[in-house]
């Protein structure tokens, strides 16, 4: 018998029995569809957070910061209860090491800033304007304004979401308009609000990136002097190291030495390193999705072989007079498989189309961004568009399985019809 033939005599099967076909195949889709969405989701936003990463990093930049702050290193949990503080003068031993450009130390606090009546709270960050803007040449960039290589006290640098956090126009502060900054010091008893008024001399273009370490849009930028006096405090959160150069040799060697220079005090992240741990962990979410999804196709699978049994109970006497009449226990069992095929591939190519679908509604649910305010006070959102991926390998791989998993559950009922005889299939009521 042709194949031509046992597809269609497959297909025929098939339309005879509308409802259980398509109940069966509704298995299978609902299995590919959960696999297609939380996969094209999961590298989405796996291709979301490492654009923005890389917008705010720099790949020839260390970050240094106190064991207390990260807590990466194997020794952290001893290292939390030691008084190690990292200072802003120690930019000076780091600069002294080979293979280092320049190094910057950044002061960040949470506070607040009013403009008129709205107040939004925000991280306030002390820089070195000028080293800033030399390590982050693409980033910490003026949009509107200039940004003063030696700036007064009271000038101050607003990331793009920062001016307009509403993203319409709509601006919450311009350049030369003057900002009240505050900022809870909770070291005394009570806590008192340190405030002074700036002036914004620039607004930065828009970053799109996370900030960590780098420029963000979500930030306010004051000078490290400033910063000092109005903190109190000479402790720097991080201080970021820019390399003569990007090679792992390069960023190896010279986190080795700052380690050393500060006894083993301090953590060393690279921004290589960090981008490669998130590819890391999205090919283990990844993996870990698939997982949980592919359970609802192993119970699709058991549904077919149990709609494949019933069908078989139906067409004993059908199958006995087709070998009555010569048909050969492999065109039988092909016939059986044939539909199973079929309710694989449809079933895949209907869950792959509504796997999109239900990605690109998930996905739009749940993007935002902005100011989300209470009152007269307000937390910024850094909110990121996520894109679902669907990329040819899930594609393939949804095929593949769909029809994999309808093969394998159909092998025993088609096995069982090729086997029965013609004289006890004719017997059958």
């Amino acid at each position: 018998m042709k194949i031509s033939d046992i597809f269609s005599f497959a297909f025929g099967a098939i339309r005879l029995r509308k409802l259980r076909a398509g109940l069966t195949t509704l298995g299978v889709v609902i299995g590919i569809a959960a696999i297609v969405a939380l996969l094209s989701i999961t590298q989405g936003l796996q291709t979301t957070i490492s654009d923005q990463l890389q917008s705010g990093f720099a790949t020839d930049t260390l970050i240094v910061s106190t064991q207390r702050g990260f807590g990466m290193s194997p020794g952290a949990i001893v290292a939390a209860e030691s008084d190690f503080e990292l200072l802003v003068n120690y930019t000076q031993i780091i600069d002294e090491i080979e293979d280092v450009d320049m190094s910057v130390a950044v002061i960040r606090k949470l506070g607040y800033i009013k403009s008129g009546e709205r107040e939004f709270m925000l991280a306030i960050v002390g820089v070195d304007f000028a080293k800033y803007a030399d390590v982050y040449s693409r980033t910490f960039v003026a949009e509107d304004g200039d940004i003063s290589l030696s700036p007064e006290n009271e000038t101050v640098v607003v990331g793009k979401r920062v001016s307009d956090p509403w993203e319409n126009g709509t601006a919450f502060t311009n350049v030369d308009n003057i900002v009240e900054i505050t900022w809870t010091n909770a070291s005394t008893l009570p806590p008192k609000n340190e405030t002074y008024s700036g002036q914004v001399a620039a607004v930065l273009k828009e970053i799109g990136g996370f900030g960590f370490g780098g420029p963000s849009d979500t930030n306010i930028y004051i000078p490290i002097t400033r910063a000092q006096s109005f903190f109190g405090t000479d402790e720097c959160d991080t201080i970021i190291v820019q390399l003569e150069n990007d090679d792992s040799a390069t960023i190896e060697s010279v986190s080795e030495a700052i380690e050393e220079a500060f006894g083993g005090q301090v953590n060393v992240i690279s921004s290589t390193a960090v981008l490669d741990t998130v590819s890391t962990i999205f090919s283990t979410v990844e993996l870990f999705l698939t997982g949980i999804a592919a359970i609802s196709l192993l119970v699709a699978g058991i549904g077919i072989m149990n709609i494949m049994i019933v069908s078989l109970m139906e067409r004993t006497r059908e199958i006995g007079i087709l070998k009555a009449l010569g048909m050969k226990n492999r065109t039988v069992l092909s016939i059986f498989l044939s539909e199973a095929v079929i309710v694989g591939l449809m079933g895949a190519a209907v869950g792959v189309a509504s796997g999109w679908v239900l990605a690109n509604v998930v996905a739009r649910v749940f993007t935002g961004g902005g100011f989300m305010s209470a009152g007269n006070q307000a937390a910024i959102n850094a909110g990121m568009t996520i894109t679902p991926v669907l990329t040819p390998t899930v594609i393939l791989g949804a095929f593949a399985f769909g029809l994999l998993i309808s093969v394998i559950f159909a092998l025993y009922p088609a096995w069982r019809a090729s086997r029965l005889r013609p004289v006890d299939a004719l017997r059958y009521e």
